[in-house]
Order: C-alpha cells, then structure tokens, then sequence
C-alpha cells in the first residue's frame, strides 16, 4: 500500500545529519519510508499535513507494563525502592493473562496516543499458574499495531535465599531457562522490521542468582538475542553487592559475561569513572527512566559524562507504578530539566533529549531499521498540528519542542509499519471504553490483598 503524508509543514528526521525538512510529502510504501519529496505515483491513502510536525516514532526501552495496574496506589507512595518492592511483590503474586492483557492494552495505548511506535517491556514476574503471559503481551501488542520487544525475564533468587521477592514469585534456573528457549523459539523475529522481538532478562542482583545470570548469557548468545537486567539503580543495590559477592554491581555484572554490545541495563545510576570507561569500551548500552529514578529518589544518572564517552543510551518510562504514567513526551520534558538542574550548561539539548528518545532508543534495541526518517527506514512516524494556541512561537524551534516547552496533548496521527494506529488522538484498532470496562473487572480480582 502506497501512502502520502502531503505537504508536512516540518520533517524532523532524527537521521545522522539531523536534517529538517519544510513543506514536502513523505511516502511510504508496504511499511518503508521510500521518499521525502516529489514521487510520480497515486497514493492508496493521503493524509493532509500541511499544518503538522511529524517526527520519528518513540521507542520506549525499559517498561514493565503489569504494574500500570498498580499505579499511585496510596500505601507506597513515599517508599524508596527496596521497601516498594517488598510492599508490592503481594500484589504482583495475583498476575495472570487477563491482568498482563489488559494493563499491557492500557499501558501501550497510552505510550501510542503520545507518539510511541516500539515498546520494550521487562516482565520478570511468573507466578505458579498464572498462564502464558507473554502470549498475552503479544496479543496486546498484535490489537494496538505497536512494534513490540517483550523480555522472558525472570528472578530465582527469593527471601529464604538471600533474596528480595517472596518464594511466591520466583522460579528454578531450569524452570526458567526452559521457559526462555521456548519464548525464543515461538515468538523472535528477527528480520528487519520484525514486529515481534525477544529479550532475556534475570531482574536484578538481589532477585537473581549468579547461575542463573550466566546460563541467561550463554542461552541468548546462541539464539542471537538481546540481555536486559536492572544496574545500579540505588545505593541499596550496591550495599547488596557488596556485602553479597564482595563487589560492586558493575564488576559483579561483568565478571558473569554481562557487557557487550549485546546487553544493555535499566538506570545505571551509579556508575565510577572506570566503570563508564569499561561500559563505552565494550560498547554496553543504557536505558534512561528519569522520572521513575526522580520518583523513587534513586539518584540523577551521569548522561553527560555517558554521551561524551559515546555510551549509547535510550530513553523509558520504566513500569507505571514507579512513574505512574506511560508518556515519553513527558518524560522526554522530565529528562531535559532533570539534567538542566544537576549539570548546567553540559545538559543534552531538546533535541539530543529527543534523539536518545529515537535513534538512541533504536540503537539500545539492537536496531538499524527504526529511530529516523529516511528511505529504507521503517514507516513508524507521528505527526502534531503545529497551529494551536498553546504552542505560539514554540513550533518555531520544533527540533527542541519537547524537552525546552513540552507537549500535553495526544498525537493527531501516529503510523507504525505504516500503518494508522492514531487519529486524532484516538487508538484507531482498540474499543478503549471497552478495555476499562474489562480492566475495571480484573482490577478488582487483582487488587483484593490491598
């Protein structure tokens, strides 16, 4: 199908050369972006854009979707990290496909309303009985459209073991490993534009063994798929460590085969000087969850001593429950002024803000097919009306519009592959009064140990 946005006021391409594009069409044809100009051919489908700003797809890298149904719950609202887990590892014992269905259609729908065309999700929690969740994500993702990366996380390291999450929660290494070949095997795509990817991802040093880290590595390096697992998010962390293995996290992580450009970490707040210089020599990667690291009074990752080494980094908003929120225009906003505030004139730009959010983000997920807009580059892509009060003199600088202004509302159009997943703001392949009617159900079955 051949598809002609027209005459798009600006193109804000996010490619190499950070070219800005004014008044021209974008085509796309059977899910690839074929040209920015004049094509001699009748569209199957146009689309007016004479008075919008469209720019690449967002690309969400560290999420954890089944806590959208445990958001600003009033009983952990002030905890820091290790007692928020602690609080809600009860509540997360009740998971089963229905709740992973609906909180991942809920929590996708909203990152897609705000420009997101690729989700990454960590889902580390399996409890005994509870169905084929991953299933159930890629049924979610399969309704919304949305390019989608789902992980077989995984934690077996419980309380009676040294552990953070109770026995309810975890599972044997070989439970485990099993588990993940099978993911592997039934759901990687791995060709280009694959809308379906998996990822394998222990949750942590305190919730997963060392065996269980090494066997990971080893399984996902024969299949040639991505290693995703939280890093030095809090001090308590590092204190766990510590007095655990006798390192911190960084060399504990490393000494299990857990660098390369094949692994990249969730938070790496708090990283030395040699452990970022070990991080860009191996060419390890970065995913960035500014508000949740605000929220849970974690600390302020070093981004600008990671950009100057060329670290790769991406951009995410983390699970719901620890942002309470699933918007990467907002968090893109959060990200500039948490940077601005802590390291002055050496903060990113708006712009940078937005590339980690795009090509960074794509690069982080092993990616060279998404993050731009140019030929041969997938046709995930959303456009904003530039003509609106609340955005007067703002759309004059469109490249830094999100991080030095910030954007509130949903998108007017949002393509993923191509295809039209958002119109005027509205999920165009989801019945949302019918997913909060079925949502609500599940949540009281859900929340009932509240």
């Amino acid at each position: 199908m051949l598809t002609r946005l027209k005459n798009v006021d600006t193109i804000v391409t996010c490619d190499i050369c950070d070219h800005v594009f004014r008044h021209v069409d974008l085509w796309f044809e059977n899910g690839e972006i074929i040209k920015i100009g004049s094509l001699d051919r009748i569209p199957d489908a146009e689309y007016d854009c004479s008075d919008m700003i469209v720019y690449p797809g967002l690309i969400n890298v560290h999420h954890h979707l089944y806590q959208y149904f445990t958001r600003n719950l009033r009983k952990v609202q002030d905890y820091e990290l290790f007692d928020w887990l602690k609080a809600l590892y009860g509540v997360w014992k009740n998971l089963n496909e229905k709740t992973v269905l609906y909180s991942s259609c809920a929590g996708m729908a909203e990152l897609m309303r705000y420009g997101c065309t690729t989700c990454f999700d960590h889902h580390y929690v399996f409890p005994q009985k509870s169905g084929d969740l991953l299933a159930a994500q890629f049924e979610a993702a399969n309704v919304l459209g949305i390019r989608m990366h789902a992980s077989r996380g995984s934690m077996d390291l419980s309380e009676k073991d040294g552990g953070l999450p109770p026995d309810s929660v975890v599972q044997t290494v070989d439970e485990i490993l099993k588990d993940s070949e099978s993911a592997i095997r039934t759901y990687h795509d791995p060709n280009r534009f694959s809308m379906r990817r998996i990822v394998l991802a222990p949750c942590s040093p305190f919730s997963a063994s060392s065996l269980l880290y090494r066997e990971s590595a080893e399984l996902a390096r024969v299949y040639g798929v991505q290693l995703h697992t939280h890093l030095c998010e809090t001090k308590d962390e590092e204190d766990y460590t510590i007095a655990s293995f006798g390192k911190r996290p960084f060399d504990y992580i490393a000494s299990l085969g857990w660098t390369g450009p094949d692994v990249f970490y969730a938070h790496g707040i708090h990283f030395n000087d040699v452990e970022l210089d070990a991080i860009a020599e191996t060419e390890t990667k970065i995913a960035h969850c500014p508000v949740s690291n605000m929220k849970l009074s974690s600390g302020v990752m070093r981004l600008p001593d990671m950009l100057d080494r060329g670290i790769t980094v991406g951009l995410a908003v983390d699970g719901s429950a620890s942002n309470d929120g699933s918007d990467l225009m907002d968090e893109m906003r959060g990200a500039y002024l948490l940077h601005r505030l802590t390291w002055g004139n050496r903060a990113p730009s708006g712009y940078q803000i937005l590339k980690l959010a795009t090509a960074g983000s794509a690069k982080v997920l092993g990616r060279d097919d998404i993050g731009s807009i140019e030929p041969g580059m997938a046709a995930d892509v959303f456009a904003i009306k530039k003509d609106s009060s609340d955005l007067l003199c703002a759309v004059d600088n469109p490249a830094n519009l999100f991080g030095n202004v910030g954007y509130h509302r949903p998108c007017d159009l949002v393509f993923v592959n191509g295809k039209l997943t958002v119109r005027d703001g509205v999920l165009v392949n989801l019945d949302e009064n019918a997913l909060l009617q079925l949502s609500r159900n599940e949540l009281n079955r859900f929340l009932r140990s509240i």
